[in-house]
């Protein structure tokens, strides 16, 4: 792949991020509970490869840098799509769109990680409310005992059901929500993500903590 510089819009078709999405596709990706956060980028080396994408369109740039978040990101979206070529397709989308506005992006408002998170959580919900996707249930299903598949299975089903109560909410709900469960986010870097407080995180996460546990709770 040469050097050749890229403006705004041939990022967005950027032929790295093809190449890195489809290496995943061919080998098969790791599961959500093998994914790793395998950045491995100093502060000064991320800065570098922004600097270059926005400066000069740089293809490697932007190729390190899907590297280096897309274990992580996609995590992310295989735990809300439960399916591998769902997931795959959905953190292409993700990275497509972070690097199509990462000429705009300043880090004196926020990391790039916070920024990208942003973008996904966005993703994830515009694609839950096009299109019902599976959850998937954390760790591999293992058949082998008829009991525990049935409870398994109902787990499965209870899920879906608490997904399909989520993606009615609005869209900040949602993302607190899933920021917290499937990106397993603080609530600073959930508050630092969404440009909200705290305590207003908090508070949005634990009055749906108690509306769930109403909703789907075990009834006597």
């Amino acid at each position: 792949m040469g050097g050749k510089a890229t403006d705004a819009k041939g990022i967005r078709d950027v032929q790295g991020l093809r190449n890195v999405h489809n290496t995943q596709r061919t080998q098969g990706s790791s599961s959500a509970h093998d994914a790793r956060d395998m950045r491995g980028l100093s502060s000064a080396r991320e800065r570098k490869l922004i600097r270059d994408v926005q400066r000069r369109g740089s293809r490697e740039a932007a190729e390190e840098l899907v590297r280096a978040y897309y274990d992580e990101v996609y995590a992310f979206a295989f735990r809300q799509c439960g399916r591998k070529e769902d997931a795959l397709d959905l953190t292409q989308g993700i990275f497509m769109a972070a690097l199509h506005s990462l000429p705009r992006f300043d880090r004196r408002r926020a990391s790039f990680r916070t920024w990208l998170y942003r973008i996904a959580a966005h993703k994830v919900i515009d694609a839950r409310r096009r299109v019902r996707a599976d959850v998937a249930p954390l760790g591999d299903v293992d058949v082998s005992d008829g009991q525990d598949f049935a409870a398994q299975a109902c787990d499965r089903m209870l899920l879906e059901q608490i997904e399909s109560y989520v993606c009615a909410l609005d869209a900040e709900s949602q993302a607190v929500y899933r920021l917290r469960l499937y990106a397993e986010h603080t609530f600073p870097e959930i508050a630092e993500v969404l440009g909200m407080s705290e305590s207003a995180v908090k508070a949005r996460y634990y009055r749906l903590a108690a509306r769930l546990r109403k909703e789907f709770g075990p009834h006597e």
